[in-house]
């Protein structure tokens, strides 16, 4: 078996070992609820167990980056993605959790007590997309609220992709360019994510979305959008690691764990996470972001 199918298969046992553990059997509890020794070793301590969201594995960083650390290591990993990682990491099926920083189930993990600090390790960029034609004439702009502002000026069409993060930043920018009127070019119609960016297309409107997502669609159905604007700090999405507590349900390799975070801080690692590239695209789509972590914890080299 290839090592990109036996990821596969990986990720696949551990949703299917999840939801068995959820369901028990008659007569005996979940196996979710019943106590394990938190100091006791894993049961495979060879295997790094790892739960990410969606962007870090579409994006090819993190497969490409795991390969890397199978290579350097005695480890393996097993991958699972989704957006439910914190469900996994509380239930202990996982050792180290990889997420947008601002993910809504963060904060909660961490403040519970179930996960150690998170430590900042790359980022990914949203970015302003629209039509070819660019009629506001923002094509490579490096400041988003200039942007926004030739965008309101012209009034041209501006579609609001209806998350909680980017309606935020749409807010940023509003305020900062004066507050114009909104009427007949600022679109608010409740579409978000895919649904968002296809109705962009539609419209040949302007739209704020995160690259990697955006290169994914677009590969499944031609749209009618570029990627105009991309280097503005404002479009970064930064993204942590975070490694599993040992806990009364969690038994977890947290050696194998912080080998993997240690691995992804090291300089050469974050220097290779600038060449990592969406697959069969040039665009830059990772920023290192292990510099932002407190310096007595990074790695010396």
């Amino acid at each position: 078996m290839s090592k990109i199918d036996r990821r596969r298969f990986f990720a696949g046992a551990t949703t299917v070992a999840l939801a068995a553990c959820s369901r028990g059997t008659a007569g005996e509890p979940a196996e979710s609820t019943r106590a394990v020794d938190p100091s006791a070793p894993p049961a495979e301590p060879g295997i790094v167990r790892i739960a990410s969201v969606r962007t870090a594995v579409e994006g090819n960083l993190l497969p490409a980056l795991i390969e890397r650390f199978e290579h350097a290591s005695a480890y393996r990993v097993r991958l699972s993605t989704g957006e439910k990682v914190y469900d996994l990491a509380r239930s202990g099926s996982v050792d180290l959790v990889v997420s947008h920083y601002g993910h809504k189930d963060a904060e909660a993990f961490v403040v519970d007590g179930l996960g150690e600090w998170p430590r900042t390790i790359f980022s990914n960029q949203m970015a302003l997309l629209g039509p070819p034609s660019d009629p506001a004439g923002v094509r490579g702009l490096e400041d988003l609220a200039e942007a926004f502002r030739r965008i309101a000026e012209n009034r041209s069409r501006f579609i609001l992709n209806d998350l909680d993060g980017v309606r935020y930043l749409t807010e940023i920018l509003w305020h900062a360019v004066g507050e114009p009127d909104r009427s007949g070019w600022l679109i608010d119609a409740g579409a978000s994510k895919d649904a968002a960016i296809v109705r962009a297309s539609e419209l040949g409107a302007y739209v704020l979305w995160g690259l990697t997502p955006f290169l994914r669609l677009d590969g499944s159905q031609h749209l009618a959008l570029e990627p105009l604007v991309l280097a503005d700090p404002m479009l970064q999405r930064m993204l942590v690691s975070i490694i599993v507590k040992p806990g009364a349900i969690r038994r977890v390799n947290s050696v194998g764990a912080s080998a993997f975070q240690t691995f992804l801080l090291e300089p050469q690692t974050q220097a290779a996470i600038r060449t990592i590239r969406y697959p069969g695209k040039t665009l830059v789509s990772w920023v290192p972001a292990g510099r932002h972590n407190r310096i007595a914890i990074l790695p010396k080299g």
